[in-house]
C-alpha cells in the first residue's frame, strides 16, 4: 500500500510550523476575507504569501490556498489579484467553489481542486469537473461504498485532469462536521445575516435549544440537548479502510484550531497512514492515536462518520470540547541554548513542578509539548519554579524567544 497524501490545516504561522513539523504532506490556509474560515482564524494576508510557500518548499510540502466562499460582482478583481499573487509566490494550487475563481485559476494555469462546498456525489460531477481540475473533494455524507464505486469509475473511464493525470480523490478525515449538507447552512445568515457560505457561520448549531409548544407553553424534552450539534469525525479507527478504498488525499479539518491541535492530529494521522502502509496498524496502536486526540480539542469523536453509513443516532454530543487536557498559560520563552537544550523560561503566570507537561508553542517552532525532568534558578536544582522567576529546563528542540509556554493538565469535565 502507497503511503497517502496528509494534509494539514494552517490558520496561523505557529500552527503552518506545528503541521511541517508533524509529518504533514501539504497544508492549506486562506488570506483574508474569502474563505470558509475568515471568520474562525486570523487567516494570512496576501504579503504572507510568499513565506508561507518558502516555509513549504524548504520541507518539501505542498501549499493549498482556499479560496472557496461564493464570490459577489464587487469581489471578482480582488481574487484575481489573490489567484496572482499565490501563482507569483509559488504556492501549489487553489480549493475553489465558485466559477468566478475557477475560471480565473484555469486562465492563469493554476491548478485547482474542487472544495467540499461544492458536494460533489457522484462520478457524473467529478468528470464535469476534471476539466478544470486535477482533485476534488467529495461530499462529507457520502459513504465509503459510494466514494469506493467512484474511485473505480475515475480509474475504469481514465478520467484525467488538465495535469494528464489521473483526477484525485480527496476527502475529510478528522474533525469538525456541519449539520448541513457540506456546509451550506442558511441558519446563521437568517438569525444573524452572517452567511456561512461567505465564512461567517455563527455556529448556531453548537448552542443548546429549547423546544416550546407556541400555544400551550409547554416544553418538548429532548435528550441530546446539541441535537445539531455533530460530533468530531475521527477515522483513525478505519483508516485501513479509508485508504483502501483509493483515496490520494487525507484531509484534516482545523485552520481555527491551536497549533498543539494540528500538531497532535497531524502526527497521529501521519503514523497511522505509514502503519498502514507498512502492515503494521493494529488495535493497539489505534487506541494509543485516540488517547493522543483526546488530548486536544474536540466535541466528541463520531468514528467513522458518514464513511461508515451506520451508528447515526451517536452522531451528536456536545457543542463544546471534550479535550481531556486543557491548557493553562505559564509564561514565555527568553533564551534557548542549543547545544545544550536548554530553554530558560519566564514563569509569570502559573508555578510549574518537576513532573509537569508543558507546550510551547511559536510562529516558528509550531508545538512542543514536553515533560519536566529538571528545573533549574540560577544554576540550582530545585523541585518548583514559582511564579515570578526565570527557571530553565531541559526541551529537546529548539524553541526561540517570546514563544508562549502552556501547562498541560486533565480536564475535569465542567470546566
Amino acid at each position: 500500500m502507497s503511503l497517502i497524501e496528509v494534509m494539514a490545516p494552517a490558520g496561523s504561522f505557529d500552527a503552518l510550523s506545528a503541521a511541517l513539523r508533524a509529518g504533514a504532506n501539504s497544508i492549506y490556509f486562506g488570506v483574508g476575507k474569502l474563505n470558509m474560515r475568515a471568520g474562525a482564524t486570523a487567516n494570512f494576508n496576501v504579503e504572507d504569501l510568499p513565506k508561507v510557500a518558502r516555509f513549504c518548499r524548504k520541507a518539501k510540502v505542498k501549499s493549498y490556498l482556499t479560496l472557496n466562499t461564493i464570490l459577489y460582482d464587487n469581489e471578482i478583481a480582488e481574487i484575481r489579484l489573490v489567484c496572482d499573487a499565490a501563482k507569483a509566490a509559488g504556492i501549489s494550487a487553489i480549493i475553489a467553489t465558485d466559477f468566478a475563481v475557477i475560471n480565473y485559476a484555469r486562465s492563469i494555469k493554476m491548478p485547482i481542486h474542487i472544495s467540499v462546498q461544492a458536494g460533489v456525489c457522484n462520478l457524473e460531477a467529478v468528470r464535469f469537473y476534471a476539466t478544470y481540475a486535477d482533485a476534488v473533494v467529495l461530499a462529507r455524507e457520502l459513504s465509503l461504498k459510494q466514494i469506493k464505486n467512484i474511485i473505480t469509475g475515475i480509474e475504469q473511464e481514465k478520467i484525467t485532469g488538465p495535469s494528464g493525470n489521473l483526477i484525485k480523490i480527496e476527502i475529510f478525515a478528522h474533525g469538525a462536521l456541519c449539520v448541513a449538507v457540506s456546509g451550506k447552512c442558511g441558519m446563521s445568515l437568517a438569525t444573524y445575516n452572517s452567511s456561512s457560505v461567505r465564512g461567517e457561520c455563527f455556529q448556531n448549531c453548537r448552542r443548546r435549544y429549547k423546544v416550546t409548544d407556541y400555544e400551550s407553553g409547554d416544553e418538548l424534552v429532548i435528550d441530546n440537548e446539541f441535537v445539531m450539534s455533530p460530533k468530531d469525525l475521527c477515522t483513525i479507527g478505519v483508516l485501513d479502510q479509508i485508504i483502501a478504498s483509493g483515496i490520494s488525499i487525507l484531509k484534516l479539518e482545523g485552520r481555527g484550531r491551536s497549533a498543539d491541535y494540528v500538531s497532535t492530529v497531524v502526527s497521529c494521522y501521519r503514523e497511522a497512514a505509514e502503519a498502514c502502509a507498512d502492515g503494521s496498524f493494529s488495535q493497539e496502536k489505534i487506541t494509543e492515536w485516540l488517547e493522543r486526540l483526546e488530548q486536544v480539542y474536540n466535541r466528541g469523536f463520531w468514528h467513522g462518520g458518514y464513511y461508515l453509513g451506520e451508528n447515526l443516532n451517536e452522531w451528536s454530543a456536545s457543542g463544546h470540547s471534550r479535550a481531556s487536557k486543557r491548557k493553562i498559560h505559564v509564561g514565555r520563552v527568553t533564551h534557548y541554548f542549543p547545544k545544550l537544550k536548554v530553554a530558560e523560561l519566564s514563569v509569570e503566570a502559573h508555578d510549574v513542578k518537576i513532573g509537569d507537561e508543558l507546550l510551547i508553542t511559536g510562529k516558528t517552532t509550531g508545538a512542543v509539548p514536553f515533560k519536566v525532568e529538571e528545573i533549574r534558578i540560577e544554576g540550582q536544582k530545585q523541585k518548583v519554579a514559582t511564579k515570578p522567576v526565570l527557571a530553565s529546563m531541559a526541551v529537546p528542540v529548539k524553541v526561540r524567544n517570546n514563544d508562549q509556554v502552556y501547562l498541560l493538565v486533565e480536564r475535569k469535565f465542567g470546566e
